[in-house]
């Protein structure tokens, strides 16, 4: 069955680029005047108000039967099952909008600019899988975002990634998630939706940039268990720190496991923790000496990283319409630039002093410079926890998934012999299985 999933996605994947390429309009435009420019279609068009609330309503169903088959049935099957029909839905019928990874922007940007709401629809894609991760784990990442269930179905020989450059490129996520906040917070841009690698795919229509960045993660794919998931994914990062403290999670054998490694082998996506048999750090005087000094280390690196914030804000400023247009201007009034820009042409026939546009360039390169500040202290601190967090590694003496890194796909579950033997057991029986998850108390 998932053969033959992977190779009907496959050939779908592999025919959207040529679909692209060679379609053509159902109704041609009628022809104009030479010079005319048809305006931009916004991609994806407006839908009617009830359709909103149903994609609400599917995506409660998503997340809750997800965390029914993740903790409840512990199916692989059946999470595959959801996976697809989320990439159907939210990804190749509603195109990939509104998503929750999109929805932090837009949620920023109301919360700066009273002047835009936010549709009630956005803030519930927003909060419910975060609500959910907080009860159930990452059961939104299983099989519910789109963009995780089309890199889970196009793994097919994972390889495992180092944990030092695990570390080094879990980073990311939090660091994307900082840059996207700060442009949305100024009005600048929705980068996290213009660098969206598989939107492209989803509209069957974009740029052949970023067909082939879609193109190159789902090949990096094959290999790399989600590679956008773990190393950029900005929601991602808010879903990892939010379950670390949820209700309910994924666990193997949490009173005889056998410590045979096969689960750690068989999760592509490095989020088994290996059991701390001893103590990495036996003399507590050393360790507690190491301690103080990450401790210490953390404030240093706040600083430094707001003071190379605050450094990038003049050309993280040019990003915004209206410092880009104001510098524009500026050139083509000291003849620097002799050849004007649609936008300077509007600007000027609006008949607004030059001093105007300069001063409202100010102010908002003012509020980047204070912006990027946050954004770099932001950074730092996520540096120093990282380095505090691998140093004091968390301890178990059984091989269990990671709250905080586990997507709760359910593949440990096909590999773990306890858990095989287990369902074996169960499905003899014909009765519910009740293995006791993380949160629930041990008889």
């Amino acid at each position: 069955m998932r053969r033959l999933v992977r190779g009907c996605l496959w050939l779908a994947l592999l025919g959207l680029p040529l679909a692209s390429a060679f379609g053509v309009e159902r109704f041609p435009p009628p022809e104009f005047d030479a010079g005319y420019k048809m305006p931009v279609t916004t991609v994806p068009a407006a839908r009617a108000q009830w359709l909103s609330y149903l994609d609400v309503a599917v995506l409660v169903a998503a997340l809750a039967l997800t965390s029914h088959l993740v903790l409840r049935k512990r199916s692989r099957d059946g999470v595959l099952a959801v996976s697809v029909f989320s990439l159907l839905y939210f990804g190749f019928y509603q195109q990939g909008c509104v998503c929750s990874i999109g929805s932090v922007q837009d949620i920023t940007l109301a919360l700066f600019n009273s002047g835009y709401v936010v549709p009630l629809t956005t803030v519930a894609f927003f909060l419910l899988p975060l609500v959910f991760t907080l009860f159930f784990g990452r059961t939104f990442c299983a099989a519910v975002c789109p963009m995780g269930a089309i890199q889970d179905l196009t793994l097919l020989k994972p390889v495992k990634v180092p944990a030092w450059l695990e570390h080094v490129l879990g980073v990311l996520p939090f660091v994307y998630l900082g840059a996207g906040i700060l442009f949305a917070a100024t009005g600048s841009a929705f980068i996290i939706c213009e660098y969206d690698p598989f939107i492209a795919l989803y509209r069957r229509t974009g740029s052949f940039g970023m067909l082939a960045l879609g193109a190159a993660f789902l090949i990096a794919g094959i290999f790399i268990g989600r590679p956008y998931c773990r190393f950029l994914c900005p929601y991602g990062a808010l879903l990892s720190l939010v379950s670390r403290y949820s209700k309910w999670g994924v666990t193997l054998s949490p009173t005889d496991c056998i410590h045979c490694q096969i689960c750690d082998t068989a999760c592509p996506y490095g989020a088994i923790a290996d059991p701390t048999l001893k103590d990495p750090h036996p003399d507590p005087r050393k360790r507690k000496r190491r301690l103080i000094a990450l401790a210490a280390l953390v404030p240093l690196l706040v600083v430094l990283g707001g003071w190379l914030g605050g450094r990038l804000g003049v050309p993280f400023s040019r990003m915004h319409a209206t410092v880009s247009l104001a510098e524009q201007v500026a050139a083509e009034d000291a003849g620097k630039v002799k050849e004007l820009t649609d936008a300077s042409k509007a600007f000027r026939q609006t008949g607004q002093p030059a001093e105007e546009l300069y001063a409202e360039a100010l102010r908002v390169r003012g509020r980047f410079v204070g912006g990027s500040v946050w954004f770099g202290a932001f950074v730092g601190l996520v540096f120093g926890v990282t380095l505090i967090s691998v140093s004091e590694p968390r301890k178990q003496d059984i091989y269990d998934p990671h709250p905080g890194d586990c997507v709760s796909c359910g593949r440990c579950y096909v590999y773990c012999p306890k858990e095989i033997v287990r369902l074996k057991r169960i499905q003899s029986k014909n009765v519910i299985p009740l293995t006791p998850v993380r949160g629930e108390q041990k008889s």
